[in-house]
């Protein structure tokens, strides 16, 4: 199935009150655009972050009470799962689509990734900085960011993976943000370049692993 893009009825989904009804339209109505993203980013991510990304897409298997805010598809470094590496997201929710990069808190080796974080601040800060329209969020599931990068200093963006080795949920979550109107605008295929690109400027932390 190819990508045909994002409807504005895909963002109403999200304000289905019920957890059987919204699961039922994000199986139903989602999945089948995000497994198709899954294939048409997955193979060209190879290129950007040099070794194979594999695509994961949510299944939200342990929902029973409140039904999920957002969804997505994540690629990452491991074929079994995405929480515990590096990994790339693009998420849908009811006002926006983000296309993010995270550490979340079960990724397996937290320590060793701010310490090169930390060896690297200098250039990682300049780049991320210039990056247009990258922005860092509190919480990877946060539709509005704390900050976008080029309005803080690069000693601000140095502590920003202090979170991941200070708190035991600690996260780091940076990307870039799409409106609906932003999302409806696009053709599929400028939208999934413009995913390709935020993960491109984001690529040097994917590697740092």
């Amino acid at each position: 199935m190819a990508f045909g893009g994002f409807t504005a009825k895909d963002f109403q989904v999200f304000a289905i009150p019920d957890i059987p009804g919204r699961m039922a339209a994000i199986r139903g109505q989602i999945q089948p655009k995000l497994f198709a993203l899954a294939e048409e980013i997955g193979p060209n991510l190879k290129p950007i972050v040099g070794s194979e990304a594999f695509p994961h897409v949510a299944k939200h298997m342990r929902r029973t009470v409140n039904p999920p805010d957002d969804t997505w598809v994540a690629f990452g470094p491991e074929k079994r799962g995405y929480k515990k590496a590096q990994h790339f997201k693009l998420a849908i929710s009811r006002r926006c689509i983000r296309f993010l990069f995270e550490i979340g808190p079960e990724y397996a080796e937290k320590v060793k990734w701010v310490r090169a974080w930390e060896r690297e601040i200098g250039r990682l800060a300049v780049k991320l900085k210039k990056g247009p329209g990258l922005e860092w969020y509190k919480n990877e599931h946060d539709e509005e960011p704390a900050a976008l990068l080029e309005s803080v200093s690069s000693h601000e963006i140095g502590g920003l993976a202090g979170e991941l080795t200070r708190r035991k949920d600690g996260q780091l979550v940076l990307g870039r943000r799409l409106d609906t109107v932003e999302v409806l605008r696009l053709k599929p295929r400028a939208f999934v370049q413009a995913a390709l690109a935020t993960f491109g400027d984001l690529a040097s932390l994917y590697r740092l692993a």
